[in-house]
């Protein structure tokens, strides 16, 4: 069986959460019978020759259904989000490589704006063990804060502006709380906040690079990643097949 597929999956529904992100979901049980907390989709969006690297946010085997919550950023997107329920969209998934959850470990899950979703999948399957700090510009862009608090897990929301939630950085609110695993997406400025703490506690830590890419499966060679193995040589691996999920030992420059 190959690691991944491309099949034409049926969109069940969409919606838009706040402006200019929105949430799919599409029917692909032999897609999600293999997917992971942490992995992506390339998604293909007629009359555009590349597909779209989006990660996943939530997986439903028992349903067979893959969930995906994107942001506009481009032609590409745009287009992609004014699919509507009934239409079929080719996907290539999973891809990459996700998080590895254990969940007899009190787990902090670090996200940054769009970088929240690919972190849901994990707090379902961690649940109660599982403290999500969500950070975000101001409160018109919070997303998934209820979605999370279904998984069981503890809840806390920062937003730049303190218009919603506790007013100052992700990083600062994560600080305050307990943890043997971290694991993070989002800016590049978080993702360091993130690498420190964990550092600092003396707990495992997983990052999860954001990264322009085309091929997703590691030939274009487009998505170069500057890291450092056990024995600390450095070399360049590739977020799209090496990745998106790092442990924060390997990755030398966030």
């Amino acid at each position: 069986m190959k690691p991944f597929d491309s099949i034409p999956a049926r969109l069940l529904s969409a919606r838009e959460l706040t402006p200019g992100i929105f949430d799919f979901t599409l029917s692909c049980p032999e897609l999600a019978a293999k997917a992971v907390p942490g992995q992506f989709a390339q998604i293909l969006v007629p009359g555009h020759t590349l597909r779209r690297p989006i990660s996943i946010c939530g997986i439903d085997q028992e349903a067979g259904a893959l969930r995906f919550v994107f942001q506009v950023r481009g032609q590409g997107t745009e287009a992609l989000s004014r699919s509507k329920p009934g239409d079929t969209i080719d996907i290539l998934a999973p891809l990459g490589k996700g998080f590895p959850i254990d969940k007899t470990k009190r787990t902090l899950l670090m996200g940054g704006g769009i970088g929240v979703p690919p972190l849901l999948a994990a707090a379902k399957e961690l649940g109660g063990n599982a403290v999500a700090v969500l950070g975000f510009r101001n409160k018109e862009l919070v997303i998934l804060e209820e979605d999370f608090k279904s998984t069981g897990a503890k809840v806390l929301v920062a937003t730049d502006d303190g218009s919603y939630g506790c007013h100052g950085l992700v990083t600062e609110l994560a600080a305050g709380e307990d943890f043997q695993v971290l694991m993070a997406c989002g800016p590049g400025p978080m993702l360091r906040g993130a690498k420190a703490l964990a550092e600092d506690r003396g707990a495992e830590g997983y990052l999860s690079l954001e990264q322009r890419m085309a091929c997703g499966v590691g030939a274009c060679l487009g998505c170069a990643v500057a890291l450092t193995d056990e024995s600390g040589r450095e070399y360049f691996g590739h977020v799209c097949k090496d990745g998106p999920v790092f442990p924060m030992g390997m990755v030398k420059e966030v």
